[in-house]
């Protein structure tokens, strides 16, 4: 299927054009939108660029995430809707201008490979899972060039990922996806990383990925044009709320597993927060406020459970996240989730999901 299309949705649209029912931002939606929109040589000199138009860049790096992209790139297709006007252009762009597969397996034809002529107005890095090991200079140097001219820089998920390991975000605050946070604060320790669900530090621009994608841009229209105009796109979205760049990223735990309980709320969360070095049980209950049989008895009504139990649950969770997201060691997986050795990692490990550490690592690299 020839993906070459130009994914521009710019000023009042025909008659033709308002019938036709355009997709909402999810897995793929962004695949049809661009089968629906005019090929390149066919569009009339209405969709050319005019001056007030701004020009968005994505840079897509293998493996990214459809969704992130398709978030991030159709506020600005429901801002021109909405507003009748030009607002914004949209360009997808790689590192060889050769066609780049999505983690769901969606292939996209950028529309030019990276050059220092790249005419944009801001440009942002989308990547996802599988960056632990990206390290392409050529890359790293664009994007250096191109925060060199002062223009909006920013990072959608795992893109963030990309924009540290150039050198870009040093003494800016940033995010990133929830399941890289440590990985990427681990490897760059210097780094202001927050548990946002996007950041906007001058001419720096990262969120988590996901829907947050959707929040940053209602952001970047506001400011750009007004928050009337941002609420009205999110309305497009059924995006009932727009969210404020410091809430978080996670469900609340509460909502997480069903839990109304204070008491257990407040001991997850203690969990949670203390992985390295894990808390006694006994220590939890009396932060939380009631005996430790209490607490025994409450965990077994509501999880089936012990509260050891869990809380190793909780860390074996927090040692898979990292064997898929870092290339730490796993001895050093196992320091970081409160385990007294790899040896003792991997046994916990094999007890709960059936395989080693060493064997989740090599499913995962597959």
């Amino acid at each position: 299927m020839d993906m070459r299309r130009k994914m521009n949705d710019e000023g009042p649209q025909p008659a033709s054009a308002r019938s036709q029912k355009w997709p909402v931002a999810g897995e793929g939606a962004l695949a049809a939108a661009l089968a629906a929109a005019p090929t390149e040589g066919t569009a009339d000199s209405s969709r050319e660029r005019r001056p007030d138009t701004e020009r968005i860049g994505f840079f897509l790096v293998p493996n990214f995430s459809m969704m992130a992209l398709s978030s991030a790139s159709e506020p600005l297709r429901a801002a021109n809707r909405v507003s009748g006007k030009p607002l914004y252009s949209w360009h997808l762009i790689s590192a060889d201008g050769e066609p780049v597969s999505s983690s769901s397996g969606f292939s996209l034809q950028p529309e030019s490979a990276m050059t220092s002529s790249i005419a944009v107005d801001q440009l942002f890095v989308v990547a996802s899972i599988g960056v632990e090991n990206y390290r392409n200079e050529r890359v790293f140097d664009f994007l250096r060039r191109y925060a060199a001219t002062g223009k909006p820089l920013g990072g959608v998920s795992l893109g963030t990922m990309i924009l540290a390991r150039a050198g870009l975000l040093d003494k800016r605050r940033c995010t990133i996806h929830w399941e890289a946070l440590k990985a990427l604060a681990d490897e760059f320790p210097s780094l202001a990383v927050t548990r946002d669900l996007y950041c906007i530090d001058g001419d720096r621009l990262t969120c988590g990925g996901g829907t947050a994608a959707i929040d940053l841009m209602l952001d970047v229209i506001a400011r750009a044009h007004n928050h009337r105009l941002a609420a009205d796109v999110a309305d497009q979205f059924l995006h009932t709320r727009i969210r404020a760049s410091q809430e978080s990223q996670k469900m609340a735990i509460q909502w997480r597993y069903g839990i109304e309980d204070r008491r257990i709320v407040n001991a997850i969360t203690l969990m949670e927060q203390n992985i390295e070095r894990p808390v006694p049980v006994q220590t939890l209950a009396s932060l939380v406020g009631i005996s430790p049989r209490q607490f025994e008895r409450m965990w077994l009504k509501h999880f089936d459970m012990g509260p050891s139990q869990f809380y190793l649950g909780v860390r074996l969770k927090a040692a898979q996240k990292l064997l898929h997201e870092s290339t730490a060691s796993i001895f050093d997986i196992a320091m970081q989730c409160g385990f007294a050795s790899a040896s003792h990692l991997g046994r916990c490990y094999r007890k709960v999901f059936d395989v080693t550490p060493g064997q989740e690592r090599n499913v995962k690299g597959k």
